[in-house]
């Protein structure tokens, strides 16, 4: 009798074992090869919105359209700065501080500021922040 728990503990046991071996949950390569997608997906949006701010023209941008463009640098950084593990802590403290500059560099404009005025005020920030994502990034390889 008991025999009986002992091969139905096992049976238990080795049925938990297969379904976990069969599960749908990806395998630590697929994790790190998503990782690296979603990290030069999100570098490339990053650079792509920054290539949009740098590309205002100050003889035609208004300052909402500089707000825009700061505002999706900012997001841009919330979505991929925590997934930049990969990166030392002084290029990813450089990035945050770059685009902390951006944001509060647009904050202390005044509100009667034209685009032009805006843009020429904010030209160190948005080449401060151009040169410092290359920097970071030299060292990530995307496909």
């Amino acid at each position: 009798m008991k025999r009986l728990p002992i091969t139905a503990a096992l049976g238990a046991t080795a049925v938990l074992f297969l379904t976990s071996c069969s599960s749908d949950d990806p395998s630590p390569k697929e994790q790190a090869t998503q990782a690296a997608s979603e990290l030069c997906t999100g570098l490339s949006t990053l650079k792509g919105d920054q290539a949009k701010l740098a590309a205002l023209d100050p003889a035609s941008a208004t300052k909402d359209q500089l707000k825009d463009a700061v505002d999706a640098v900012q997001a841009d950084w919330d979505k991929i700065s925590s997934s930049l593990k990969d990166l030392d802590s002084a290029k990813r403290s450089a990035v945050g501080s770059a685009v902390g500059d951006l944001k509060s560099g647009f904050g202390d404009l005044p509100g009667d500021t034209t685009g032009s005025q805006a843009l020429t005020q904010m030209k160190p920030q948005i080449q401060k922040f151009d040169e410092t994502l290359v920097a970071a990034s030299a060292g990530v390889t995307c496909p």
